[in-house]
């Protein structure tokens, strides 16, 4: 599964041994693999603070989870034609999501955990606005550049009577430069084909015989050349009318064809490009994406390996990648990554707020296994932590209810700090 469940529990005696025995019954009965999530001592600052910060911080979980469902979903438009690989792009510091956020440790260069926490919290609502504002610029561009050529793919892809003609014409079918002759374009109905070419040329005075000529077709008619004297294209067109054939208004101007079709090579270019392209991949070494690799410390697990790739042979990997892709890329693993910054704040603040001083807990990472085993591995945690709220406890937990070592409880009960992650949003 791509769900996570943080929580934390004061870091006394007794909570450590319910954490244990918390590890023990969900290894035992399969419901999920648990890891330690390390978070920093911060500076607390006064309790006023902190519960300013806990509602601010709400607010930006939910702004950095909306910014990155909206980047993935961009990765998604932008690689249209190879959507099978999507996933190897959506990354955080190089490993996919569910490693980072198993492997989470803080980066303490970006977001340094001796400041005080209401700056560490700006700089997080600073570098995600930025990405935001980026994001929305960069996305306008190109889905301009999409409508714009969408609409020049439609004008080649209807009938006839709405197609442009620009692919289809040559200047060999037209007589140009002349003072009194010129070449109309006639769309007739694929019955008609025989009634045409006996009465084109008697339609009206000065057409010029065996001047015909089918130059294209679709489901419903054929595309016909005739050449007549200037003098007559309106006698001609209401005795075309009568019968049936439609004369399509176009003349030929080569420098107005070279242009739209150039417009057409461009945008298919441009819009290749976005994706992938020869282009310079980003600078090698960049200071701004500084090597470093994540680790894990795991419950239950301690030679798991850890997952990790550095930023430079991210950047390698990326080179010959479009720059639209290339910065969703980038910047989609710097917004999870805050992202997953947030929520260990929160786990912080929130257990300060419920713990009291000196600070002192210990937060843990839950993967559930399967979707059908959260409802039971919800209340094997209420039982556990029980004793962290007796009062509510007491209220909501079924005593008629009996499992050896265990009491079920409501499974929206929470006696300890909770948060969710749910990556599968991303999928």
């Amino acid at each position: 599964m791509s769900e996570f469940w943080l929580i934390s529990a004061p870091g006394d005696k007794e909570n450590l041994q319910a954490l244990e025995r918390m590890n023990t019954v969900t290894s035992k009965s399969n419901l999920s693999y648990n890891t330690k999530f390390s978070i920093p001592d911060f500076k607390v600052g006064t309790l006023d603070s902190l519960v300013g910060l806990s509602d601010e911080l709400g607010k930006l979980d939910t702004f950095a989870e909306s910014l990155i469902k909206r980047m993935a979903q961009s990765v998604v438009e932008v690689m249209e034609d190879s959507k099978g690989k999507v996933p190897e792009n959506l990354l955080a510091n190089g490993v996919d999501l569910t490693s980072f956020v198993t492997h989470f440790e803080w980066d303490m260069a970006k977001y340094p955990a001796k400041q005080p926490l209401v700056c560490v919290v700006d700089t997080l609502a600073k570098q995600l606005a930025q990405i935001e504002t980026d994001l929305k610029s960069r996305t306008a561009a190109y889905n301009t550049l999409k409508t714009n050529l969408e609409n020049l793919e439609k004008k080649s892809m209807g009938n006839l009577f709405t197609r442009t003609l620009s692919d289809i014409v040559s200047k060999e079918d037209f007589v140009l430069d002349s003072e009194y002759l010129v070449t109309l374009l006639v769309i007739v109905p694929k019955p008609s084909y025989a009634q045409w070419q006996k009465t084109y040329e008697s339609l009206s005075d000065m057409v010029v015989p065996r001047s015909t000529k089918l130059i294209a077709e679709d489901n419903e008619g054929g595309l016909f050349t005739v050449t007549l004297f200037r003098k007559v294209i309106d006698d001609f067109k209401t005795k075309a009318k009568e019968n049936k054939f439609t004369v399509r208004e176009f003349y030929y101007d080569e420098k107005e064809i070279k242009r739209e079709r150039e417009e057409l090579s461009r945008l298919l270019s441009d819009k290749k490009q976005q994706y992938q392209t020869s282009c310079v991949a980003l600078k090698k070494g960049s200071s701004t994406f500084p090597d470093h690799k994540v680790q894990v410390t795991p419950l239950g697990n301690p030679d798991r390996p850890a997952a990790g790739q550095t930023d430079r042979e991210r950047e390698s990997e990326g080179e010959g990648e479009g720059p639209l892709l290339r910065w969703l890329k980038v910047n989609f693993s710097e917004a999870f990554i805050a992202w997953i910054h947030i929520k260990a704040l929160r786990v912080f603040v929130e257990s300060v707020l419920r713990y009291g001083l000196p600070v002192n807990f210990q937060a843990v990472l839950l993967q559930p296994h399967k979707k059908s085993s959260t409802k039971r591995l919800r209340e094997v945690l209420n039982s556990v932590f029980r004793h962290l709220d007796q009062v509510a406890a007491a209220s909501v937990l079924d005593a008629s209810v009996d499992i050896p070592g265990l009491q079920l409880g409501n499974q929206d009960y929470f006696p300890y700090v909770y948060f969710h992650i749910d990556l599968s949003l991303l999928d």
